[in-house]
């Protein structure tokens, strides 16, 4: 979310357009910038990331959000942040879509190496709707990871490439699509899914392929016919939304799995033996879903900073031997019946307890108790 809107909070529509002029007056200032060759290769949005992320993210952190909204949970403070922002973005659709038309897309698509003054003032305000709702999506979503205190070295390309992949429904568009349904109203559906209906970026991680993606979707507001500000009101309203509850579902997910990591993490006696027993449940049917990866990489993360274990060995397996497992078992002399609870709880992180994953659990059962 943008700086100005995060301190307008829940202001009336007046504090709120004004809030959204000066939004727009800075990034027309930031599309000065810019040449053509930067709209067509892709290359603004690399120059956006830097300028949306790097003063807000000094600013933005739990302990932001826990003094504004004290004693609110997580979700309802996320809820709030989707409404406003999805407000905000219907705003700035209203104050932009007097100047949309068919010509924008194409004297964009073929600017050549014209100065940016020569763009069309209809162009600049095409852009300026572009680059608001890109930093709003982005802001958002980490505004989203922040309230659920999902870690993001935004330093780390793959976790830049994670909040950019969240932000903007890339590889999880199809989700996004389904949940449409579910988040807008029925006349409005047609439009929503068209917006959503374009290629899913899959692998590509450099931000000027993802940076022509963007634009490419964003000029379905201009290209659908008799488009105007009731639709593009519309679409900015409701593509925010439809990202920030993907936002919510994905850094909410992971929020789950890293509370089960600490909650196994800091009950174990045994954190090492707990690492082998949650590798061999996972590796029980030789499928690992995103929840099981996310779960055991939060697991050994949380067992370094709590317990001090690194376990080499293990992060060398590539078929883990149920053998050597028992043996560990074998070879600890305690009550091992926490493992118990350890092997069901991340059987079930991922959804339903499978046949092959119910067998492993048997026999920890059994060498349990020997045990």
């Amino acid at each position: 979310m943008t700086e100005a809107l995060i301190d307008a909070g829940d202001s009336d529509d007046g504090a709120a357009r004004e809030a959204v002029e000066q939004e727009r007056a800075e990034l027309r200032e930031f599309i000065k910038g810019l040449n053509p060759d930067d709209v067509r290769s892709g290359d603004w949005f690399s120059k956006l990331v830097a300028q949306a992320l790097s003063s807000y993210t000094d600013k933005v952190d739990w302990r932001y959000f826990q003094e504004k909204y004290k004693g609110v949970p997580a979700d309802g403070i996320v809820e709030q942040r989707i409404t406003m922002a999805s407000r905000y973005a219907a705003l700035e659709g209203g104050l932009s879509a007097g100047a949309y038309s068919a010509a924008v897309a194409a004297t964009i698509g073929s600017a050549g190496g014209a100065s940016p003054l020569t763009l069309p003032a209809a162009g600049v305000t095409l852009m300026v709707d572009l680059t608001y709702i890109t930093r709003l999506q982005l802001r958002l979503a980490y505004d989203i990871s922040v309230l659920y205190r999902v870690p993001l070295d935004l330093s780390d390309p793959d976790d830049m490439w994670k909040l950019i992949r969240v932000a903007f429904t890339i590889k999880g568009g199809e989700m996004a699509r389904e949940s449409v349904t579910k988040s807008v109203p029925l006349v409005v559906r047609p439009l929503i899914k068209k917006f959503f209906s374009g290629g899913v970026l899959t692998a590509a991680k450099g931000l000027p392929v993802v940076g022509k993606y963007l634009l490419q979707r964003n000029v379905i507001k201009v290209g659908i016919p008799l488009v105007g500000i009731p639709l593009t009101v519309v679409l900015n309203r409701y593509t925010t939304l439809v990202a920030g509850r993907h936002a919510r579902a994905v850094f909410r997910n992971e929020a789950r799995v890293i509370e089960l990591a600490w909650r196994l993490s800091s009950r174990s006696k045994y954190p090492q033996l707990m690492l082998w027993v949650a590798w061999l449940v996972i590796a029980a049917d030789n499928k690992i879903g995103d929840d099981e990866t996310l779960l055991m990489k939060h697991l050994a993360r949380i067992v370094r900073e709590m317990h001090g274990v690194v376990d080499d060995q293990l992060a060398n397996v590539v078929d883990i031997d149920p053998d050597d497992v028992w043996k560990r078992l074998e070879a600890e002399p305690g009550d091992l019946t926490e493992l118990l609870d350890v092997a069901s709880r991340v059987a079930a992180v991922d959804g339903d307890i499978t046949a092959r994953e119910r067998e492993v659990i048997a026999h920890l059962h059994g060498r349990c108790s020997r045990a």
